[in-house]
């Protein structure tokens, strides 16, 4: 059992993996190694003008420091070391430059790769051939290349001992090679691993992800939650008078397609903001903006909710953002009061320079329910649209009536 364990690092997966990592680095190095050759021999020609050999090195220097500072480099040995050596390393932030501190992490571990990985390959094409030359004269291969010479203590005729040797410096590379290889995966995280501004991007663009969703999440729960509500009175009522009025029954199915297809259309935007493939670029609809703000309101008519609408200020000079939240809030202000509400409901607009002031007010059948009467979920995304825009928020019961206040402060757009 305790040479099976012993051997395991000689036979695994991963270490074939990470020597292949480490010659990659020796395959990087080559360049490197044939600009010290040339440059050697320039310096050993006495006919060349040192100056301009000094000039020529210079340049060379800063051509090859260059790649062990750009973050492509980085980003390239990340994947390599992801592939490789099995270091779950995060993948770089798109668009974010590394700091300073970042780019020497890894130049110095560039630097490192490339010469371990010179020196594993020298190795492996000196010590290799000769270790299996050593084994092979075992059985009367290749005799001619070691009978002619000495190695230390051994000669040609010690075929034992040179057998020996061969294993052992077989079985030594195998080990340095698994032991380079785990020494690189545990300084990966090191000198690759996410510095503290890349963390605090990561985090932030994180956050902006969940931000985005939970938008998305609101918009589907305003829009199809409106939809099915003014649908489901819509059809109820058409039920009770079906075989007395069909032409009430033709408006309230005419009024259902209607929100039917404007809940479809928002649910076709939402679904084009999900769809990942830049590519193929979906047409969606726009969103709902305050300039829709009649055709809400008699759609809740048509659904049997009186609704008494009251607006001073022309919609067009509030701000794109504003003006799609403000209409978010008064379609889930109408929705639960067709919902939970009774009587009339009193919506109120007041277009300020500076902000956008409304205001929901209906009768309510439980006022001792307080808000536990009403659709939590569509009270919180009311208080996450209007915190998202500094503004303020009173909803609840107020004397026997619901009440809903918002103000929405912006800078005033300009045509």
């Amino acid at each position: 059992m305790n040479l099976r364990a012993a051997l395991a690092p000689l036979v695994a997966g991963t270490t074939w993996r990470r020597g292949v990592f480490l010659l990659l680095g020796g395959v990087l190095a080559l360049p490197y190694g044939l600009l010290a050759v040339t440059f050697g021999q320039l310096l050993a020609d006495s006919e060349i003008p040192r100056p301009l050999v000094y000039v020529l090195l210079l340049i060379a220097v800063l051509i090859a420091v260059v790649p062990l500072l750009l973050d492509g480099s980085r980003a390239l040995e990340i994947a390599a070391v992801r592939r490789l050596l099995g270091v779950d390393l995060p993948e770089p932030e798109l668009g974010h430059r590394g700091d300073r501190e970042t780019r020497l992490r890894s130049a110095l571990w560039i630097a490192t790769h490339l010469i371990v990985g010179a020196v594993v390959m020298i190795a492996l094409f000196s010590a290799l051939p000769m270790a299996l030359a050593f084994i092979a004269q075992q059985f009367g291969v290749g005799t001619e290349l070691t009978s002619q010479e000495r190695f230390g203590p051994l000669d040609g005729r010690d075929s034992g001992w040179l057998t020996v040797a061969g294993v052992l410096l077989l079985v030594g590379l195998g080990y340095v090679v698994a032991g380079l290889g785990a020494l690189a995966g545990l300084m990966a995280p090191v000198l690759l691993g996410p510095a503290q501004a890349e963390r605090i991007a990561a985090l932030e663009a994180r956050a902006t992800r969940l931000a985005e969703r939970n938008r998305l999440a609101r918009e589907l729960h305003d829009s199809i939650g409106h939809a099915l509500t003014v649908a489901t009175l819509q059809a109820g009522a058409a039920r009770e008078v079906l075989d007395t009025d069909p032409e009430f029954v033709r408006r309230a199915l005419t009024a259902i397609e209607d929100v039917g297809r404007t809940a479809m259309d928002d649910l076709d935007h939402v679904l084009g903001l999900l769809r990942e493939n830049g590519r193929d670029r979906p047409v969606v609809a726009p969103q709902r903006t305050l300039a829709d703000l009649d055709r809400l309101v008699n759609d809740a008519r048509a659904a049997g909710l009186a609704v008494h609408a009251q607006r001073a200020g022309d919609p067009a000079r509030v701000p794109a953002v504003v003006s799609r939240e403000g209409y978010r809030i008064v379609q889930e202000g109408l929705t639960n009061a067709a919902r939970h509400g009774h009587g009339p409901v009193t919506v109120r607009l007041d277009l300020h320079s500076d902000a956008l002031e409304l205001e929901l007010v209906n009768a309510v059948r439980h006022p001792d329910r307080g808000l536990r009467g009403r659709g939590g979920r569509g009270l919180d995304g009311m208080r996450e649209r209007v915190l998202l825009l500094g503004g303020r928020l009173t909803v609840g019961p107020d004397g026997g009536r619901w009440l809903i206040r918002a103000r929405l402060p912006y800078e005033e757009t300009t045509t």
